[in-house]
């Protein structure tokens, strides 16, 4: 899947991008994508592989690729990793139990080669709800400021009424023309 991807990069120049949706179950991760593709909320089950989406914005169109977050599906996140651009890591701001596990699988995704040059885009998702944990916690829970070799942006989002998101999709645009 990988090289197919790197063969449609070389055809269609750097106009495309490839972004890895990840983050735990639960997370809001395909509710997100499907607020980019249709403005709507869409009743979604667990991903149990990959999902594959492309969104376009002003020209500029991003391929994701939403995998299951579930723990047992946790472990195959690498395969997904070549040509990987951008990560958008999602988190249920409320659901504190998780934000250790989080960070850990963060910094282990950061770590491998294949992402040494992806920038992340954090989705503090579900800010809408009541005791919801605030992107600053967030960000100092998964220690973001330790992360020095990626940039990186937090955004708080509610996948349900698409609030942040578009701000989010605009830092990650605003990175292609970084690059």
């Amino acid at each position: 899947i990988g090289q197919v991807f790197a063969k449609l990069m070389s055809i269609f120049g750097k106009k495309e991008h490839k972004v890895i949706i990840v983050g735990l179950d639960n997370a809001g991760k395909i509710t997100i994508l499907y607020q980019f593709l249709t403005n709507e909320v869409v009743h979604t089950s667990p991903t149990i592989s990959s999902n594959v989406e492309e969104i376009v914005l002003q020209k500029t169109h991003f391929f994701m690729w939403d995998i299951g977050g579930q723990e047992a599906l946790r472990s195959t996140w690498s395969m997904h990793y070549a040509n990987t651009e951008f990560i958008i890591l999602v988190i249920d701001s409320t659901d504190r139990d998780q934000l250790l596990t989080a960070r850990e699988e963060l910094h282990k995704m950061l770590a491998h080669e294949a992402l040494r040059d992806a920038s992340v885009l954090i989705f503090a998702n579900k800010q809408d709800m009541k005791d919801s944990t605030t992107p600053v916690e967030i960000s100092q829970l998964l220690t973001l400021s330790a992360i020095e070799d990626h940039p990186w942006h937090i955004q708080g989002c509610c996948a349900l009424t698409g609030e942040g998101l578009r701000a989010g999709l605009q830092w990650i645009q605003s990175r292609t023309t970084a690059n």
